[in-house]
């Protein structure tokens, strides 16, 4: 099973890296390759870089299995398009990862049609990672967005 990791380009996500770093050392899983920022936490036990070329990361989310990701609506929607399972795990506010919340009601939504996984912990993180290889991916969608799924988003960006 090959594992995509994407932190987005704005914030790295020390605390998303972490809790993956030590699954991976755990279970002596390696075929993971990260995007992980300006982090502080660099893995030690897979591969990672600070940024990638959209080329790279059209190659590496292509080749992946599963994708695991901060809540952003970019990799959402890429791995909507692609058909590829998703792991996402919101940044928090609380832990000074990103100004507000709004990562924490986006995996909520997504989660609840069908679409991510959300986990909100380290700890759950690792359990979605230990189950992984049972994810069934959303339907793919095309270039434009369904309507089901616009109506959906302006109700939650309206709310």
């Amino acid at each position: 099973m090959k594992i995509f990791v994407v932190v987005g380009t704005q914030e790295p996500f020390d605390r998303m890296m972490r809790a993956i770093d030590e699954w991976a050392v755990k279970k002596g899983f390696v075929d993971i390759f990260a995007q992980i920022s300006r982090a502080s936490y660099v893995p030690g036990g897979f591969e990672s870089t600070d940024f990638i070329s959209p080329e790279l990361f059209d190659i590496k989310f292509k080749e992946a299995d599963i994708i695991v990701s901060h809540a952003g609506m970019g990799t959402i929607i890429s791995a909507l398009q692609h058909s590829k399972p998703i792991i996402v795990m919101p940044r928090l506010a609380q832990f000074h990862e990103h100004r507000n919340d709004h990562q924490l009601a986006t995996a909520k939504s997504f989660a609840k049609l069908g679409f991510v996984k959300a986990v909100y912990s380290e700890t759950e993180l690792q359990q979605a990672l230990d189950n992984a290889s049972e994810m069934k991916p959303a339907p793919a969608i095309g270039p434009g967005a369904s309507s089901r799924l616009i109506e959906y988003l302006k109700e939650v960006i309206s709310a």
